[in-house]
């Protein structure tokens, strides 16, 4: 006789089962380790019953020997199969084990378990309890900057950590927030990536990346006129790093039209050069800010390798 085990996902809504699991559960008596199973009162609706018994792997394969079980599992429950698989191996006439996924996870899904996580860290830690968005940013800023350095070393690898890393910043922003939450997070770049992309979710055609860049710039030009702004320049992070800032502060007021001779002769001594400089490498489709970072990158190496010889 089989032992039929139905998993399902803590991330999918509970009631929300396979057509496959659902014949399983009418296969045999059902049982479960946990009175608090969240599908319980769900399988109670549909007159299947479930018993609900101490954990015990001996006794459940035993009974699978002489007839069909069907066993719920809850979410901690692949410690306690385990056990349940090497009772099985021991007997004489082992049972067949049969799993029956009853729910699968959407792509994204693990994200409510950082969100769940989150929640509990605001909730029990003292640390994570007591920061603010502004306590927070040197966070931010560090995390993104590691990301950033994974890229350029091509340690991709690394890059999966880091890239968690960031994302625990946004969630933990979303969290401390008193106006919104994650799912107005999440919500609102949704519908400004479907805004900003009529050629993908509309009726507009783009058979290039440049029609795609015009369209994103045309409609961002758009949102800004109808929130009232005036300038190009709204909305330019003032606090990123000199070089980059400057590369983008040409770059929008050149797409709003701006005469070049406006960067002309600006600032004084060394900051008229490096402005003059950002512009000439944007000119040359260059990032200045990247191109420094690796003049950086390659003069640590060489100070390291004369530390190394001396």
């Amino acid at each position: 006789m089989p032992l039929i085990v139905v998993t399902t996902s803590p991330r999918v809504a509970p009631g929300l089962l396979s057509h496959q699991a659902w014949q399983a559960l009418r296969s045999g008596p059902v049982l479960t380790g946990s009175a608090a199973h969240p599908h319980l009162p769900y399988l109670g609706e549909a007159g299947i019953e479930v018993e609900v018994v101490s954990p015990d792997p001996a006794a459940l394969a035993g009974r699978a020997v002489a007839e069909t079980v069907v066993w719920l599992s809850d979410q901690d429950g692949e410690g306690f199969m385990r056990a349940v698989g090497h009772a099985a191996v021991a007997l004489d006439e082992p049972p067949l084990i049969e799993v029956v996924p009853g729910s699968y996870d959407l792509p994204g899904a693990r994200v409510l378990d950082l969100v769940g996580v989150m929640d509990r860290l605001r909730t029990e830690c003292p640390w994570d309890r007591k920061q603010t968005h502004e306590t927070l940013v040197p966070y931010l800023l560090e995390e993104a900057y590691e990301v950033l350095e994974t890229i350029e070393q091509g340690d991709y690898p690394a890059l999966r950590e880091e890239l968690g890393d960031l994302l625990l910043q946004v969630v933990f922003h979303a969290r401390v927030a008193e106006g919104f939450d994650m799912d107005d997070v999440a919500a609102g770049i949704v519908e400004k990536l479907v805004r900003r992309h009529p050629h993908v979710f509309g009726s507009v055609r783009a058979e290039s990346a440049d029609e795609v860049n015009d369209n994103w710039e045309a409609i961002k030009a758009a949102e800004r006129a109808s929130k009232g702004s005036e300038s190009a320049l709204d909305g330019v992070p003032m606090g990123q790093p000199a070089l980059s800032l400057v590369a983008q502060l040409v770059r929008r007021a050149e797409r709003a039209g701006a005469p070049e001779s406006l960067s002309a002769a600006v600032g004084q001594g060394v900051a008229r050069e490096l402005f003059d400089l950002v512009r000439r490498a944007a000119e040359a489709g260059l990032d200045a800010e990247g191109e420094l970072r690796g003049a950086a990158r390659a003069y640590r190496d060489r100070v390291r390798a004369w530390e190394s010889s001396e």
